[in-house]
C-alpha cells in the first residue's frame, strides 16, 4: 500500500486528537504532573472514555442523519424556543471563544519556537510585536487559504505523529518507574487534586469537536454500514491522543516540586538533566500541539458558523474561508501585539459551560431516538452509560461557570 492509500484510509479521527491537543492540554498535564506525579493518570484515562463514547455518538449522528449537529440545529422546525437560544449560544462560544482562544493557540506554537531559539520582539510605539506569533499566525493563514481539506488532513495528521513522537521521547527520556505509572491507573479523587482532575477532563472533552466530527464523518463515509470504521477510526485517534497527555503528564512529573508554570519551564528543567535533546522533544511537541490547534479551531469554527446559518461547508468556499481567516487574524491581533481578550475569553468560557452539558446531553438524547437513528440508535444499556457521562460534562459545566462568575 502507498503512502496516497494510506491516507486516503484514515478518518478525520486524528484531526480530533490534534484539536485537543493543544497548548491548553500540555499546560494542564504539565503542570498536573509536577504537582501530583503520575497519580492522576486515571483521570486521563476517563478523559478518554468520556471523549471517544461523545464522539462516537457524535459521528453516528452525522452518518445516520447526512447532517452535522449544526445543521440539526437549524433544522429543529417545530422547536422554534429551542433554535431561539441554541443558535446564538453555539455561536456565541464556538464563534467568538475560538476566535479569543486563536491567540493562545498561536502562543503555545510560539512558545514552542522559544523553547529551541528566540525571536526578536519588535516594538511599535507602545505595542510589543511577537515575531514568533505572527510567524506562525502567517504560516496558518496560507495554509488555510491555499489548502484544500485534504492537504490540511494530512498536515494536521502528520503533525500528530510529530508532536506524539516527540513527547513519547520526552517521556522516555525522563526514564519514569513502571510501577509509579501502574499506581496512577488508581483512581483516588481528593480535596487536593478535585479541581486538577475537572481541568483534565475538561480539557479533553472539547464541545467544538462534537460539532467537527459530525460534520467530517458524514463527508468521509457516505454508508452507514461504516459505521464500523467510523467507531475504529474514534477510538484509536482519541486512545492516541490520551496516551500522548500521558506522556505529557509524566514528563511534567519529573519535575515534581520545582516552580513549574508551564511546559517552557519543564524543558529548561529536563535540559539540565537530560541534556539537549529533551529540550528538542518538548519544543517541537508544543510547536505541533500550537500549530494542530491553531488550524482545526478556524476549521471547526467555519463549519459551524456555516452549517448554523446554511452556507457552503466547502473549505475552498468564500463563507468557509472568510470565517476561518476572521479567527486566525483575531489570534495573530491578540497574540503579536500582547493584547489580552479578556473579556471575550470570560464571556466564551461561560458559554462553554452552559454549553458543554447542552450539548452532549443532547447529542446523546438525538443518538438513541429511532425515529433520527433507525436501528442504529444507541442502546438502553449504552445509554445508561451515557447518562452518567452527561452527569460529569454537568459538573465540568457548572464549575466552568462558577470559576467565571466568582
Amino acid at each position: 500500500m502507498n503512502l496516497k492509500k494510506i491516507f486516503q484510509s484514515i478518518g478525520p479521527g486524528p484531526i480530533i486528537a490534534a484539536a485537543f491537543i493543544g497548548p491548553g492540554t500540555v499546560t494542564v498535564c504539565t503542570l498536573a504532573g509536577a504537582k501530583f506525579g503520575t497519580e492522576l493518570i486515571w483521570a486521563m484515562v476517563l478523559s478518554i472514555l468520556i471523549t471517544a463514547i461523545l464522539q462516537e455518538n457524535s459521528g453516528r449522528i452525522g452518518m445516520v442523519t447526512k447532517m452535522d449537529l449544526s445543521e440539526l440545529i437549524r433544522f429543529q422546525k417545530d422547536k422554534a424556543l429551542y433554535k431561539f437560544f441554541a443558535i446564538p449560544l453555539v455561536l456565541l462560544a464556538i464563534g467568538l471563544g475560538n476566535a479569543a482562544y486563536e491567540s493562545g493557540n498561536l502562543t503555545g506554537a510560539a512558545l514552542g519556537v522559544d523553547v529551541i531559539w528566540s525571536l526578536k520582539t519588535e516594538y511599535i510605539g507602545s505595542f510589543e510585536l511577537n515575531l514568533a506569533n505572527l510567524s506562525i499566525g502567517i504560516f496558518t493563514l496560507i495554509l488555510l487559504w491555499f489548502g484544500s481539506f485534504q492537504i490540511l488532513q494530512r498536515l494536521l495528521v502528520g503533525l500528530v505523529i510529530i508532536l506524539s513522537l516527540a513527547f513519547f521521547a520526552a517521556a522516555l527520556i525522563t526514564a519514569p518507574s513502571f510501577s509509579q505509572i501502574l499506581s496512577g491507573f488508581i483512581p483516588n479523587p481528593n480535596a487536593k487534586n478535585l479541581l486538577t482532575i475537572a481541568s483534565l477532563v475538561g480539557t479533553t472533552v472539547v464541545p467544538y469537536n462534537l460539532f467537527l466530527y459530525a460534520s467530517l464523518a458524514k463527508k468521509k463515509w457516505n454508508s452507514t454500514h461504516e459505521i464500523g470504521k467510523m467507531r475504529l477510526d474514534i477510538w484509536v485517534a482519541v486512545v492516541l491522543g490520551g496516551l500522548v497527555s500521558m506522556a505529557i503528564m509524566i514528563v511534567g512529573a519529573s519535575n515534581m516540586g520545582q516552580e513549574i508554570t508551564n511546559a517552557v519551564d519543564v524543558s529548561k528543567g529536563l535540559e539540565s538533566v537530560f541534556g539537549s535533546w529533551a529540550k528538542y522533544m518538548m519544543g517541537i511537541g508544543l510547536i505541533g500541539a500550537g500549530i494542530t490547534s491553531s488550524l482545526t479551531a478556524p476549521l471547526a469554527t467555519g463549519l459551524v458558523v456555516c452549517g448554523l446559518l446554511g452556507w457552503s461547508q466547502e473549505v475552498s468556499s468564500k463563507a468557509m474561508r472568510t470565517i476561518m481567516i476572521l479567527v486566525v487574524l483575531c489570534g495573530i491581533l491578540f497574540s503579536s501585539l500582547g493584547i489580552k481578550p479578556i473579556q471575550l475569553i470570560v464571556l466564551a468560557q461561560l458559554a462553554n459551560g452552559i454549553l458543554l452539558p447542552l450539548v452532549s446531553g443532547w447529542i446523546l438524547w438525538i443518538a438513541y431516538q429511532k425515529e433520527h437513528m433507525g436501528e442504529y440508535k444507541t442502546s438502553t444499556s449504552a445509554m445508561f452509560v451515557g447518562v452518567i457521562i452527561w452527569l460529569v460534562t454537568l459538573a465540568l459545566g457548572i464549575k466552568s461557570v462558577s470559576l467565571v462568575l466568582s
